[in-house]
């Protein structure tokens, strides 16, 4: 059946990834215990309503069920509201007519004398007023509402939408002719999740702290639910382990900075506080680990259902791993860490390049993840004379099914790339992976090889070059920061 979506206007790249992860998850593929891993037929039907643009937050998508598109709208962060649409028009004259001739058998159920209901106006691109709401609610006379209005609790919450015609930029996507609908909600986000979760109140914080709203929507993407093991290698402060959580998720994370992870900033701020703030279940462990030299036995192999992570590329804070550059360089050899020495042992450590990082990571998931277990990590992107580099990382276990770009200068944005394990790791396919990481490191930027990303993104911008501006506005610009 056909509904209509419509999507707050914020992080549009990241809407319908998010919206068709949680669509697999809630079974709208079909069941989610068969052994055919293949995504190439996971693909949801999506249509615009007329005269709308593709960045408009009003697309129709079709689902297999209606509980599947409560699921969805339940618990997406992006999902403003999914309605069944009892009728869409130009002006009210046409709206009318079309939800008079919407089935009776669909609508006679909701409109019931033992039912309560409430009647909501909402637009897009403009502002009503009070006065208007109220004279357009009056103008749904011709529905036989039955029931008695409830307006903090209804059984049933019907929705009357409107956009208005903005062809010129106004900073919102154009759209040619008006347009209004009228539908029954089904469900829609729980946008408290966002204040609650944010950082300003978080106990315990770092400079890389994940945003609640981006720690959310990369948890769904992963499809956390109760009874997966989720597990983050770059688990910091333990943002994107908290919103997992949330959702019902076991936890596990590791960070070389032993220091993070074992002692926080003391007893009652640390990364176990953070968890304890929201009453989530705590990790069932932090591990002082190293993504270069994971601590986990050979034969061990499988245990993840999601590994979610924002590795270190070298902007706000750049990776480590272990060795120090004189053991790395071969001056010193290797030692051994006296036994009354090991408790305040602070390992020395050396720069950790992303193409060493991504490879490693990538590796680490191959073995670790169950089959159709799912890889979400940031991806750094550069964009250089208007150029942008859309080479991502690949493995031979993986398909790559989402990317969700998100601009945060002229020159840089992150990419936050969706993977799915679709292959059982072999020594073959890891020998084959690996020629493949070689590839890729010799023929991508150099900036990732190098790791100088940082010094490229804050360097100032050309002066000279007038038109370099204008040739990196590869995407429209719309109003708010986060679209």
């Amino acid at each position: 059946m056909w509904y209509l979506c419509v999507f707050y206007h914020r992080l549009l790249d990241y809407r319908k990834p998010e919206f068709e992860s949680l669509a697999d998850l809630f079974g709208a593929f079909g069941d989610k215990r068969s052994s055919d891993f293949n995504t190439q037929d996971k693909v949801l039907q999506w249509r615009l309503p007329k005269h709308h643009h593709p960045d408009s937050p009003f697309h129709f998508v079709h689902l297999s069920s209606e509980d599947v598109a409560r699921n969805i709208a339940n618990r997406s962060i992006l999902v403003k509201g999914i309605y069944e649409l009892w009728g869409e028009g130009n002006d009210f004259e046409e709206l009318e007519e079309a939800v008079k001739s919407y089935p009776d058998e669909r609508k006679l159920p909701y409109l019931e004398s033992e039912s309560t209901f409430k009647v909501t106006v909402d637009s897009f691109g403009k502002v009503l007023s009070l006065q208007e709401q109220n004279e357009r609610i009056q103008g749904l006379s011709y529905i036989p509402f039955k029931g008695r209005v409830n307006l903090k609790n209804p059984d049933h919450n019907f929705w009357l939408m409107e956009t208005d015609e903005n062809e010129t930029n106004n900073g919102l996507p154009p759209v040619v002719k008006r347009r209004i609908f009228f539908g029954r909600e089904i469900g829609g986000a729980d946008r408290k999740l966002i204040p609650l979760y944010q950082l300003k109140t978080r106990n315990y914080l770092g400079p890389t702290a994940m945003d609640a709203e981006m720690a959310f929507l990369m948890a769904n993407q992963a499809q956390a639910a109760p009874g997966k093991l989720v597990y983050d290698p770059f688990v910091g402060t333990g943002s994107i382990l908290v919103s997992a959580a949330h959702f019902g998720a076991m936890t596990m994370g590791a960070d070389i900075n032993i220091r993070v992870v074992r002692d926080g900033r003391g007893p009652d701020c640390n990364v176990w506080s953070n968890f304890k703030q929201y009453g989530l279940p705590m990790p069932i462990g932090l591990l002082r680990a190293d993504n270069n030299l994971p601590p986990w036995r050979p034969g061990l192999k499988e245990v993840f259902d999601a590994i979610i992570c924002d590795p270190p590329y070298g902007v706000r804070a750049g990776g480590r791993k272990s060795g120090g550059r004189k053991l790395l360089k071969g001056i010193v050899g290797p030692y051994t860490v006296p036994d009354d020495k090991r408790a305040d042992h602070i390992p020395s450590t050396a720069a950790y390049t992303l193409v060493e990082c991504v490879h490693d990571l990538l590796d680490l998931a191959a073995r670790m993840l169950v089959m159709g277990g799912r890889l979400v990590f940031f991806y750094p992107v550069l964009r250089e004379d208007g150029s942008v580099e859309t080479h991502f990382p690949e493995h031979l276990c993986f398909k790559l099914v989402a990317t969700s770009e998100q601009m945060l200068s002229s020159r840089y944005s992150r990419v936050l790339l969706t993977m799915v394990k679709t292959s059982l790791y072999t020594e073959e396919l890891a020998l084959a992976a690996r020629i493949k990481h070689l590839e890729f490191r010799e023929n991508h930027l150099k900036w990732l090889e190098n790791g100088n990303l940082h010094s490229l993104v804050f360097s100032p911008a050309d002066a000279e070059s007038g038109d370099s501006k204008v040739s990196k506005e590869s995407k429209p610009k719309y109003r708010g920061k986060y679209v």
